[in-house]
């Protein structure tokens, strides 16, 4: 767990420059984190001026967010990370205890099967989001929208050979080869196995099972190891979010990324306010901010996501994708079936 606060770094003199001059602020070192936790606790931040968060998104995304809205509202953010499974779990005790305002990242899947955990919200811009991705009962909102993509490295991996379809992910000569996070770690592992799961008519259990069976126990330990491994040649093939896999070949990593041509999900990942928040009025501020124009515009721009509000462009160079019919409520309530064929398949096999 790390705790940062944005103005804490303005006295360490960790610069950053606001979005309207749209830059991305910098990220300190972990001495410099140690010195800004240190520093936080002499200062005694009155309640009305605070915000706890838990977050399962990385620094490079959720720090700036932060630190711009430590900015212009004068809020401290207390950050606690992990991942979306983790972060799940810890959410639940800190509600018990009022120690958590608002949960930010993971599919919205993953709050929906969770709905006990959030009192519902309606954001002040709520008619300028997508309705597609929004909650029929504003327990939770829509951060940006995120396709699902595979991606293959190029020196191992041919056009004609790579896989096009999901059902091409299961062929045997990929067995073992498919850089796949662990789902208890992951909440994008969980989206990939949900999306299996309604892909056909076939019962959901044989797809998923027949996936898990090919991965072979070789599992990582999180969907941020996945590009790595693939750019490395340790695995030729992978799926991910479109976002990260815009961002490698923008930096110039050897790898494509493919759209499954018999359509992909699109779940947003999302943001919630828990039950006894301390800071609720607070917590209402800060999602009003992440479905703003600014920071939607921004996650756009520098995140390579898409964004859910209606006024904010889609990013060039991003073309209009295939989507399957993905049901959010069956996904949710899927969950704990999946995790136990999860245990069973690659618990096993790790035994």
């Amino acid at each position: 767990m790390n705790i940062h606060a944005g103005r804490i770094r303005k006295i360490l003199y960790i610069s950053f420059i606001s979005f309207l001059a749209g830059s991305l602020c910098a990220c300190g070192d972990n001495y410099e984190k140690r010195a800004a936790n240190e520093i936080a606790h002499t200062y005694n931040v009155p309640e009305e001026k605070q915000l706890i968060v838990y977050s399962s998104h990385k620094e490079e995304v959720y720090l700036p967010i932060i630190m711009e809205f430590e900015d212009r509202t004068g809020i401290w953010v207390e950050i606690h990370e992990g991942g979306t499974t983790e972060i799940l779990e810890k959410v639940r005790e800190a509600s018990k205890a009022g120690a958590c305002d608002i949960m930010m990242g993971g599919g919205v899947e993953s709050y929906e099967a969770a709905k006990d955990l959030f009192v519902p919200y309606e954001p002040s811009d709520r008619d300028r989001l997508d309705e597609e991705y929004l909650s029929k009962s504003d327990l939770w909102t829509p951060f940006t929208e995120l396709p699902l993509v595979f991606i293959y490295n190029n020196k191992l991996v041919s056009e004609k050979e790579a896989p096009t379809h999901w059902r091409d992910l299961l062929n045997p000569k990929w067995h073992g080869k498919i850089a796949f996070a662990d789902l208890n770690s992951s909440g994008t592992s969980y989206t990939i196995l949900s999306a299996l799961s309604q892909l056909s008519s076939d019962p959901s259990e044989d797809l998923v099972r027949e996936f898990l069976s090919g991965i072979k126990g070789n599992v990582l330990a999180s969907s941020v190891d996945i590009i790595p491994n693939v750019l490395s040649g340790a695995y030729p093939i992978g799926i991910t979010l479109e976002g990260s896999a815009k961002k490698s070949t923008f930096s110039g990593g050897d790898l494509t990324m493919v759209y499954p041509a018999d359509g992909t999900v699109a779940v947003p990942d999302g943001c919630a306010i828990v039950k006894n928040a301390p800071h609720s009025y607070n917590a209402g501020r800060f999602i009003d901010f992440l479905t703003g124009y600014d920071t939607q515009k921004y996650a756009t721009e520098h995140f390579f996501r898409r964004p859910v509000r209606m006024d904010v462009a889609q990013p060039e160079g991003y073309e209009e994708i295939r989507k399957i019919d993905f049901d959010i409520e069956r996904s949710a309530q899927d969950e704990k079936h999946i995790f136990a064929l999860w245990d069973e398949i690659i618990g096993r096999e790790g035994d």
